[in-house]
């Protein structure tokens, strides 16, 4: 008894020294290995995403292609409406004015019939002069029974004429020519007209005196 009563303290020192000098560790949970929450697999797109992004796609492309095809026929017919608001106010500029007292209807049917006349009047001549006769007399029948239209006509054609140059500078030129050869035409029909009457008044002068001689 002695004996077991002396070897006990001894054994509860080394047994506490024991635990004392024991290294101490840190338990850590492992990590699994199947790890759901991971960067890679978070960041890869599902069949899902990849689907609706293709439909976004899809749809952005539609709008836009659609878009541009509604803004390009709204276009069109904007400048559709523009030359037919253009064409209609140019054809209405034509047109004379009441107060000038100018008929389209009956004037133009007289051109019409001018220009038919100038046709037959030339049908036996050559090609070149059966082509430039209607046109003359319905141009001057044109200008006779019509010159306010005629005038708003002529202006519209000299208006665009201006825009080229070239084509401006003869049309001049062949007016100041044709004005030109007018007043010649008009000034040596005046002259031959005065000579014709001092002719026919120097022959009715000698036949009243070869009359008075008789008797």
């Amino acid at each position: 008894m002695f004996q077991q009563r002396a070897v006990a303290p001894i054994a509860a020192t080394l047994l506490a020294g024991g635990v004392a000098l024991y290294p101490r560790r840190t338990a850590y949970a492992e990590e699994p290995l199947d790890n759901t929450n991971s960067p890679s697999s978070s960041s890869s797109p599902t069949p899902t995403d990849i689907l609706t992004a293709q439909v976004r796609q899809a749809r952005l492309f539609l709008y836009n292609h659609s878009l541009a095809a509604e803004n390009s026929f709204n276009d069109f017919l904007s400048r559709a409406l523009h030359i037919e608001n253009a064409f209609t106010n140019t054809v209405a500029s034509l047109a004379p004015s009441p107060e000038s007292g100018e008929r389209l209807l009956p004037g133009g049917v007289y051109v019409v019939v001018a220009a038919m006349a100038g046709s037959i009047v030339s049908r036996n001549r050559g090609i070149f002069l059966r082509s430039l006769s209607p046109l003359a007399f319905g141009t001057v029948a044109a200008w006779t029974l019509l010159p306010v239209t005629m005038r708003n006509v002529s202006d519209l054609v000299w208006e665009y004429e201006k825009k080229v140059p070239v084509v401006a500078e003869q049309h001049l030129a062949l007016r100041e020519r044709a004005e030109y050869l007018w007043y010649t035409g008009v000034a040596h029909s005046g002259m031959a007209r005065q000579m014709m009457e001092e002719k026919i008044g120097e022959t009715r002068k000698k036949l009243e005196e070869l009359v008075s001689k008789g008797h």
